[in-house]
């Protein structure tokens, strides 16, 4: 039975923020639909990079799921974790927030970090990839959106998601993907399990050669620069605003978006 609710001690481990020894990294997300590799940009988003790599080496996203889906946007994860015992999905612990470094344009195959709707400085364990070219938007929006990294294998596993059904869960969980379940298990009731989820069952490096991402040719951020105060957030927007998992995540409702 899917029950999430609110985490206490949101910002509780700092540990989880302790310097990592990769210089240069691929990593490779293992998902129950397939493999994504993705070469993350050590040496031009180098807080962002450290900080996402403080979670892989904890351990922090292994057996967490994919939840928020918008298609032709992004798909999001890096925030949760469904409990098999209890049925209750908690919030991952997270560290200090990692400073805005809004280098590298939002582009379709990238990764980039989200955050509060209000604060570039804000992002802690949740990213998203971009599913399309989201660069009008999100290289300006809320002091640009930090991408870190680009899928350099498996972007077909990403696309296979996006084409899953979505449901309203409430709360965090308004654009939630799942697997095997669909107007007949919703007109039935069927309860939502880590059968349906989009499970991510572990992130790891599977490469730390010094400055990997040489080769790679990611799109210059532009837009940022016609913004006159990186820092002042700009519009929330709401699309990576993810602590609205603080409220309503109580008599949930199954709903089927379109």
């Amino acid at each position: 039975m899917f029950k999430p609710f609110m985490a206490a001690g949101a910002l509780a481990t700092a540990a989880l923020l302790s310097s990592t020894s990769a210089l240069a990294t691929i990593v490779e997300f293992e998902t129950e639909l397939g493999n994504v590799q993705v070469n993350l940009y050590d040496e031009s988003t180098p807080e962002t990079v450290e900080n996402f790599l403080s979670y892989v080496e904890s351990g922090a996203y292994d057996n967490t799921f994919f939840h928020r889906l918008v298609p032709e946007f992004i798909l999001q994860g890096g925030g949760f974790r469904y409990i098999e015992d209890s049925g209750d999905v908690k919030s991952i612990e997270t560290g200090d927030p990692v400073i805005n470094e809004p280098e590298w344009s939002n582009r379709q195959g990238t990764i980039a970090m989200a955050k509060l709707g209000t604060d570039p400085n804000s992002a802690t364990s949740q990213w998203f990839f971009n599913l399309e070219n989201n660069h009008e938007n999100l290289d300006v929006q809320n002091g640009g959106f930090t991408v870190f990294g680009e899928v350099i294998s498996g972007m077909s596993v990403l696309e296979d998601i996006a084409e899953l059904p979505r449901f309203n869960l409430q709360g965090a969980f308004t654009n939630l993907p799942l697997r095997n379940y669909g107007e007949e298990e919703l007109e039935n009731d069927v309860e939502v399990d880590s059968t349906h989820l989009v499970n991510l069952l572990s992130v790891r490096i599977i490469d730390d050669a010094e400055n990997s991402a040489a080769d790679l040719d990611p799109v210059p951020n532009t837009l940022i620069d016609s913004v006159e105060d990186k820092d002042s957030g700009g519009s929330s927007g709401g699309a990576m605003g993810w602590l609205t998992l603080m409220l309503g995540l109580l008599g949930l409702r199954k709903v089927l978006v379109s």
